[in-house]
């Protein structure tokens, strides 16, 4: 998917935009695998989800990590221990809350990293880590 200079500077600017710009992008990229989206954005005391997504049986917590570029360090490595923690805490609320405690789970990571030019780069980090 290439995008027009303007757009590429405007997400440039904005690290708001690029990350829902990134999340969009991941959630399309996942939706062509066959994964179903149940939420986005979802929020709880404990923290926020960035995709709640369905493949097959199994619930998939996806963590959206969108940079600019990668230059000083891989976007995935932004998620850290802490990170891990919270998310796996904020997944057992939303597995509580819509009664799915019996269904398998995983935590995936995608990166989408804009680049300065040419098409965006995304990759998926399947089963990234295990709490």
């Amino acid at each position: 998917m290439w995008l027009w200079p303007f757009a590429r500077a405007r997400l440039l600017r904005n690290p708001a935009k690029l990350g829902r710009w990134g999340e969009t992008r991941a959630r399309r990229f996942l939706g062509k695998l066959g994964y179903k989206t149940l939420a986005r954005n979802w929020r709880a005391e404990k923290g926020e989800l960035d995709l709640v997504m369905a493949d097959g049986r199994a619930i998939v917590f996806v963590e959206v990590k969108s940079r600019r570029d990668e230059d000083f360090t891989p976007a995935v490595r932004a998620v850290t221990t802490h990170k891990k923690k919270m998310l796996y805490r904020t997944a057992k609320c939303f597995l509580r809350q819509y009664h799915l405690l019996d269904r398998p789970l995983r935590f995936d990571v995608v990166t989408v990293v804009l680049g300065r030019t040419g098409s965006p780069e995304i990759r998926h980090y399947r089963n990234a880590f295990v709490p």
